[in-house]
């Protein structure tokens, strides 16, 4: 996927999902952090874990690509040499359980020979309360459409062209993906939609319609052409609580003293002040 992203249409869907990844990953704290796929660009960039690692499937690590600059001015980001690169196979990371703070999947479950059963390893070494951050593409979108045309326009033999996005790629929906998460114990914390100009080529169209984006957001949210989805590992009876303080006892109670007794009466007590 690496060299979609240096096309127009890449750039302006890294320059989204960057934005995007920043804002997810700047407050979720922990110790270890983890990207699964995608080296060329760093989606930790602006989370502030001491440990970071990138994790690649192939052992060759790409030269990574030039990055739009964060459009918050809150958002402090630190160069890529901070994380470590490592090479290994997704659905047998070697971490052990519960030891990963943060996961950030970029368009890695498109394409993972299995995607399940790289969701599963990934809640395997997930802490209890950790975070996924994933992104994807959008098949009910207009960039979705295209793709599916010209794939079919290929196999029918109709003509000659290229698929609009990653050829590699197969594309799981949004709710799609809520549905497999649940199925993991994870809770869904959020999730947004993006990118809703028309799938053009070149730069100069898709200038033109960047109009799109403030009306789309507003009258077809779900028909964004990217998502970013957020969730958080449960497990039941295990929640975050803070530190157990012991209560003061104000006072102790005095011994009780019998003061009266009378046949057919209630003994009274009374209490010995100290």
């Amino acid at each position: 996927m690496g060299p979609w992203l240096k096309t127009a249409p890449g750039r302006y869907l890294l320059d989204w999902e960057l934005g995007r990844l920043d804002h997810a990953v700047t407050d979720a704290f922990g110790f270890h952090a983890l990207q699964l796929g995608l080296p060329e660009v760093n989606a930790l960039r602006a989370n502030r874990m001491p440990h970071r690692w990138v994790v690649n499937d192939a052992p060759v690590v790409p030269e990574p690509l030039p990055v739009p600059v964060p459009h918050d001015d809150d958002i402090t980001t630190l160069p890529p040499e901070m994380s470590v690169a490592l090479a290994s196979e997704f659905d047998a990371l070697p971490f052990p359980s519960d030891s990963i703070d943060l996961v950030v999947l970029p368009h890695s479950l498109e394409f993972a020979h299995d995607p399940h059963l790289m969701l599963r390893e990934v809640e395997r070494v997930l802490r209890p309360e950790g975070r996924i951050v994933i992104t994807g593409f959008n098949p009910a979108s207009l960039w979705g459409l295209r793709q599916r045309l010209s794939a079919a326009r290929l196999g029918l033999h109709l003509g000659r062209g290229h698929p609009y996005l990653p050829r590699e790629g197969e594309f799981i929906g949004y709710w799609r993906l809520r549905d497999w998460l649940r199925l993991l114990g994870f809770a869904i914390e959020g999730g947004q939609f993006g990118c809703w100009r028309p799938p053009f080529a070149t730069p100069r169209w898709l200038d033109r319609f960047d109009w799109m984006d403030g009306v789309g957001e507003r009258w077809w949210p779900v028909l964004g052409a990217a998502y970013l989805l957020v969730a958080v590992k449960r497990v039941k009876g295990m929640r975050l609580v803070g530190l157990a303080r012991q209560q003061r006892r104000t006072g102790r109670a005095g011994a009780a003293v019998l003061t009266q007794r009378r046949r057919g009466a209630v003994p009274e007590l009374e209490r010995e002040c100290e």
